[in-house]
Order: structure tokens, then sequence, then C-alpha cells
């Protein structure tokens, strides 16, 4: 069946295949259940925010990542609005913070040993062990790496990819900003010699740990994340989600194609 059909009128078996392909992208579109017990199988697990979506038709170096990565989640409320719009299918959505507090609730998922954090900061790795081991997940410092300042284009970290393989830990989360983080997980996953799972977390442990907009669960239900990071932090986030609307031209324009076709 051809590609147009499937996407503008799914048949029952289509609408039960917990993947959807959109930008050129493999997104789960399962249940919470589901994507934790293929997140246990390992691979490069992306979060892409809308306007991390905007930047896949400048940034060869990002859309490779994305697209080549296991599976995407659809942490985009923006995406999932649109696609309802524009192809008549209701997603199912699942934010990193969501991803994440399930992680926390699942027994030795982000237990000593079992888990590495990539962080943006030593004050931001500071704040954010505080909070997990307050919640009983104490992580400590040698399962962490402050991330340097990378630049554009792909990436590569060999200090991390030795720590990493030394420790050799089911889970890598990797919570840095979208646009990096998915070349960087990457770069790990092609150049580990095991399969963890590395997921591109982003910012979902610093609203948790207070160091970013504090967003509940009745927000991230109603998705509203972005109305709390433009009320934390209007100068920063403000200019930002006016980006992601870009979203819209782009999405209409190539559905579930590459932005590179």
């Amino acid at each position: 069946m051809p590609e147009s059909q499937v996407i503008i009128s799914p048949s029952p078996a289509a609408a039960a295949e917990p993947f959807r392909q959109i930008l050129g992208i493999r997104f789960y579109v399962g249940d919470l259940a589901g994507l934790l017990r293929l997140v246990g199988q390992g691979g490069l697990i992306a979060v892409p925010s809308a306007p991390v979506l905007v930047g896949l038709s400048g940034d060869h170096a990002l859309r490779t990542a994305i697209e080549a990565s296991d599976f995407a989640i659809t942490d985009s409320g923006f995406m999932i609005v649109l696609w309802r719009l524009f192809q008549g299918e209701r997603l199912e959505r699942i934010s990193g913070l969501k991803l994440l507090s399930a992680l926390f609730r699942a027994p030795g998922r982000v237990s000593p040993g079992t888990s590495f954090w990539i962080m943006p900061s030593a004050h931001e790795m500071a704040a954010n062990l505080a909070w997990l081991k307050a919640q009983g997940h104490a992580v400590p410092t040698e399962s962490c790496y402050i991330a340097p300042h990378y630049p554009g284009g792909s990436l590569s970290d060999h200090d991390l990819l030795r720590q990493i393989e030394a420790q050799k830990p089911a889970y890598v989360l990797v919570n840095l900003g979208g646009g990096v983080q998915e070349r960087l997980g990457l770069f790990l996953r092609q150049n580990l010699s095991y399969r963890p799972a590395i997921i591109c977390t982003g910012a979902a442990i610093a609203f948790l740990s207070r160091q970013q907009a504090n967003i509940p669960p009745w927000a991230d239900r109603l998705m509203l994340g972005w109305l709390m990071r433009i009320i934390y932090a209007p100068g920063r986030f403000l200019p930002r989600y006016r980006k992601a609307l870009q979203l819209v031209p782009l999405l209409w324009k190539y559905r579930g194609r590459s932005v590179a076709e």
C-alpha cells in the first residue's frame, strides 16, 4: 500500500502498529508499558521537541542523528496537535518527563550501577544528584559526566566513551539541550561495545529538581509544559517557542517523509 494511503486513511492493521513515520523519524505511538519494554532492549531513544523538529531542515548532523535513532517518543504536544489536524489521527503522547518518571518507578532502572547521567554543568549535576538521593535513587558522582561545550556537526567524545565503557550501565541518560544530545547519543550508540538504552531526556530531570520551570503532572498531561517554561524564563523560551511555529508548514509539506527528500 502506498505511503500516502497509510497516512491519510490508516487501516485497522496500521492503526495497531505502535510506530509512525513522521518527518522521516520513527516515532513510538503505543502505550507507556510498551515503551518501557522497548527501552529495556536498549538503543538510541530520541525525545525531540517542536523547536528541534524545526531544526531538521537546516541541520544535517541533527537530522542524521534523529533519523538514525532506534525510535523517538512523542514529546511534542504541538506535533501531536498538528498531526491530528493534518492527518486525522490521534496519537498517544508520552513526554520525556513522563518517561523519566516511569523509569524512577520501575525497580532497578536508575539504581546505583545501572544508570549513567550526562549533565550540562557542575551546578545542575549537584542539584540533580541531591534530588535523586532525596527520592531514594542515589547515583554516585562517578556515574555522572559533565559535558563540555560541543561544537556543531557530528560529535565525538572519547573521554565520555571510555567512562561509560568502564562501567557498562544499562541506561545512559543524556540531560543536554535538544539538538546536541541526539548527536552525542548517536556517537555513543555507534561506538560503544554493548547496547545500553541511550535516552535523550534533556531537561526532564531539571524540571523535577527545580533547575528549570516546575511542570506538574497536570500541566504535562494538558501539554502546557511550554507555557510553564515561558512563564519561568520568558526571555529565554519565548523566542524558542516562536520558532516552533515553523513546524506548521514543515509538517504540512513533508508529513511522514524526511525533510531531506
